[in-house]
């Protein structure tokens, strides 16, 4: 599908030590943060990041579409982060907007 395509090239950007949110990458394509989160479920087959992308509270929703349901968690704690109760701290501070960082 174009538009998972589209979706995977963004989320290879996303700089080591930054996260963005499904909604961020859905405004940058102009399309809705729901087809972001189909194109991250089918993605963990994939070689991109699919673990820094977050909902927009920095809440790790998509954890469970990982082959271990800890696994997103450890990723993002591999690369700095930290995360408590399935929500990454001073995730404002490690946003990473693809509409500023891209246009």
């Amino acid at each position: 599908m174009q538009k998972f395509e589209e979706v995977y090239e963004v989320v290879k950007l996303i700089p080591l030590g930054k996260v963005t949110s499904y909604g961020a990458i859905a405004k940058y394509l102009s399309t809705g943060a729901r087809m972001v989160g189909w194109a991250m479920n089918s993605s963990h087959n994939l070689n991109i990041p699919a673990h820094r992308v977050v909902n927009f509270k920095g809440v790790l929703t998509g954890k469970n579409h990982f082959s271990n349901p800890f696994l997103m968690q450890e990723l993002l704690e591999k690369e700095g982060h930290k995360v408590v109760n399935n929500q990454l701290i001073n995730f404002k501070e490690v946003f990473w907007d693809p509409r500023l960082a891209l246009e």
